[in-house]
């Protein structure tokens, strides 16, 4: 029998597969839905991502947001680390982060109550695969012991699989959000 982590490297390589397919006949205008789920959270502290590789780009959505309330990014302080947020504004100075992310210049951590997380596939039951790392899965474990904290997938429509495998670790998401349909959880 395979293990769980062959079956996950499988599916994550079928999604990265679908992600890149979907990100090349991308029209730049996917963040439009994910701008109108957060119109209804304004000013509700917000961390998105800044896009690297072939991930769906938040940053119109984000801009829209930093004009409400305030919106952060992930910090990697280091591997098996919850992430930290430094908050982030439009045009604010950047510098490069672990694996290629642009962060803020400037350290100024704040905690948000909402997440707009990448992913590389998701399902209907809320299901989602990341890089492995497990960041995103420590952070929002210790986010929701203290209060509620939705946890918002951002990708392309073909990045749906169905059925990923999980693990008791493995927190799941609220919604998802593409650039074709909000699928609530």
């Amino acid at each position: 029998m395979t293990d769980l982590s062959q079956i996950k490297a499988a599916a994550r390589k079928a999604g990265f597969a679908r992600r890149a397919a979907a990100h090349a006949a991308r029209t730049h205008g996917e963040a439009a839905l994910l701008s109108s789920v957060l119109a209804g959270y304004r000013g509700v502290p917000l961390s998105a991502y800044m896009a690297i590789r072939s991930e769906i780009d938040p940053l119109p959505a984000m801009q829209e947001a930093a004009a409400h309330g305030p919106v952060c990014v992930p910090v990697i302080k280091a591997a098996g680390l919850p992430l930290k947020f430094s908050r982030w504004t439009p045009g604010c100075a950047l510098r490069e982060g672990p694996f290629g992310a642009m962060i803020p210049a400037e350290d100024d951590f704040i905690e948000p109550e909402i997440l707009i997380v990448p992913l590389v596939a998701f399902d209907r039951q809320g299901g989602r695969l990341g890089y492995g790392g497990g960041f995103y899965d420590r952070t929002l474990e210790a986010l929701r012991a203290k209060r509620p904290t939705l946890a918002v997938g951002f990708a392309y429509a073909a990045q749906e699989a169905d059925n990923l495998p999980s693990e008791p670790t493995d927190q799941p998401l609220d919604m998802v959000v593409t650039e074709t349909e909000v699928i609530s959880f």
